[in-house]
């Protein structure tokens, strides 16, 4: 899934920080015809990151949580930016967990080009980003996949991941505000 358009992102965070935004206004405010912004809310509709309401769209609610190929478009480059950020204070030669989550991956992304790292993960996505890196050594968990996000879950998991005492941990997190509320 193609990275965010920055129109699109600010839309985005005009409806979370609004609940709901409308066509008019974001016309307005864009300096756009009605016709595009109608196209922009249809493609953040069609990602699943907005829902249609007539006249506009809305932000679901807190319960609902975004698709996780969805949510790998939200804030890419920032993500990219964190990742590679976090692989340079890792140095070579350490080991590290990295759970589930659209930035870990950007973090395994960067460390490909480490010596010697050892990750341990449940995360099928992260495994298969490190599987291939010359000098990476990568242990994933055993138990059940879960289909939404590629994350592997249950008891087994976490008694394997209990086995290791290990150098570093980037651990995800989802809907943390600015503010640091979640």
């Amino acid at each position: 899934m193609e990275p965010l358009h920055p129109r699109l992102t600010d839309i985005l965070e005009l409806a979370r920080q609004r609940g709901r935004v409308d066509v008019e206004w974001l016309s307005a405010y864009f300096d756009v015809t009605p016709q595009t912004i109608r196209k922009d809310l249809n493609d953040l509709c069609d990602r699943h990151l907005l829902q249609r309401i007539h006249g506009g769209a809305v932000y679901p609610s807190g319960v609902t949580n975004f698709a996780y190929d969805a949510r790998r478009t939200l804030a890419a480059d920032s993500k990219q930016l964190i990742g590679t950020a976090a692989a340079k204070l890792i140095p070579d030669n350490s080991s590290i967990i990295l759970n589930i989550g659209t930035t870990t991956e950007q973090v395994a992304l960067a460390l490909r080009r480490h010596q010697g790292i050892m990750a341990i993960t449940n995360n099928i996505n992260v495994a298969n980003i490190l599987r291939d890196a010359p000098s990476a050594e990568v242990v994933i968990a055993g138990g059940v996949v879960r289909h939404s996000d590629g994350g592997i879950m249950g008891e087994a998991t976490v008694d394997f991941i209990k086995q290791f005492k290990v150098d570093f941990a980037v651990i995800g997190a989802s809907a943390i505000d600015r503010d640091g509320a979640i």
